[in-house]
């Protein structure tokens, strides 16, 4: 298949954590010109109200590939189209699957035309709410195997233990995959000291938004809790709690020679 060579655009949109004031004023204004809003139904939902020139497409999880043809096929018809993701699109979202495919088809680069509106992605949130735990090297890794081997995503928690990273985990835990956050937390416990903070953020500035702070020794006693709505961040070696924040030092007080306060 290729792509019809139109002037078309795809806005590729990150809708943020659903939060209304959390949207950018970018997202507002693309989203309120665009002949049609597409996206998995939850997050069409949340920006419904915005769509006011244009039609409202709903699908839902395990059809993204025939959602991006769906974009593609607008966009080449001479559309205005807007794919939507929570969070940020280009994080595990779906500027991957519209890239790949239109790759795939001989896309020229320029038509369809795609713009990527960036929004607040899960990471950012969480961290937010927790207090300071990104200030040092840290990584994502999306714990679902649905479309990566467990064997490969296992290897990576052990780079990143052995790396000391900050290390936030997507897709952690689902009713039917329950077990590969227990070992990754396993793992981690190998590598950094048992009082090492994790914090769990559940529905981040979202109805229902409920955060946890706990550690690596007594996190498994919250593992009930945890499910596909939490993004869980796991401190490395120097992270501490103090007030109920969690923590991550820069390092600035090593360069300027005063010690740490924990």
């Amino acid at each position: 298949m290729t792509v019809n060579q139109t002037k078309g655009k795809i806005y590729l949109v990150g809708v943020g954590p659903g939060e209304p004031k959390l949207l950018t004023d970018q997202c507002k204004e693309v989203l309120s010109g665009v002949d049609f809003v597409v996206g998995y139904a939850l997050y069409v939902d949340q920006v419904r109200h915005l769509a006011i020139n244009g039609q409202c497409e709903t699908w839902q999880i395990g059809e993204e590939l025939e959602r991006a043809q769906r974009v593609i096929d607008l966009a080449s018809e001479g559309n205005s189209v807007a794919m939507v993701s929570s969070g940020d699109i280009g994080i595990y979202g779906m500027s991957g699957p519209i890239f790949n495919l239109l790759s795939q088809q001989g896309w020229n680069g320029s038509s369809p035309e795609i713009e990527v509106v960036p929004g607040i992605s899960a990471l950012q949130s969480a961290s937010a709410l927790l207090g300071s735990p990104l200030m040092q090297d840290f990584c994502t890794i999306s714990l679902s195997n649905l479309l990566t081997p467990w064997e490969d995503i296992e290897e990576r928690i052990h780079a990143a233990s052995h790396g000391d990273f900050v290390v936030v985990f997507y897709n952690p835990k689902s009713k039917t995959r329950d077990w590969q956050l227990r070992d990754a937390f396993i793992t981690l416990k190998s590598h950094r000291p048992g009082e090492t903070p994790v914090g769990l953020v559940k529905n981040a500035y979202r109805e229902g938004q409920n955060i946890v702070l706990c550690n690596l020794d007594n996190v498994l006693d919250k593992y009930d809790y945890i499910d596909m709505f939490t993004t869980v961040v796991v401190g490395n070696s120097s992270s501490y709690v103090h007030a109920e924040k969690f923590i991550t030092p820069r390092g600035y007080e090593k360069k300027l020679g005063v010690s740490d306060e924990k």
